[in-house]
């Protein structure tokens, strides 16, 4: 997981990467990695439209972690599995 949220920051703070999907399905994502990611998010909104974290370990704390940030204008996310 750190591995893929070092990646999701390396790519968004390259301005000539746009990231539209992001697929972290099955892959150990956990409360703190959501966590991770919706900081990464919240401090630079990108033009990410779809995230997938199916078949994650994420609880409630990680729900709102991101629900946090799909409240926020900015945010262009549009599908989040």
């Amino acid at each position: 997981l750190s591995l893929s949220i070092t990646n999701y920051r390396h790519f968004s703070y390259n301005s000539e990467c746009v990231i539209v999907l992001y697929r972290l399905n099955d892959c150990g994502v956990t409360d703190r990695g959501c966590a991770a990611l919706a900081s990464a998010l919240r401090s630079n909104p990108s033009h990410l439209r779809e995230l997938d974290l199916s078949g994650n370990k994420i609880r409630d704390l990680g729900v709102k972690s991101l629900c946090a940030v799909l409240e926020d204008p900015h945010c262009k996310l549009e599908i989040l599995l």
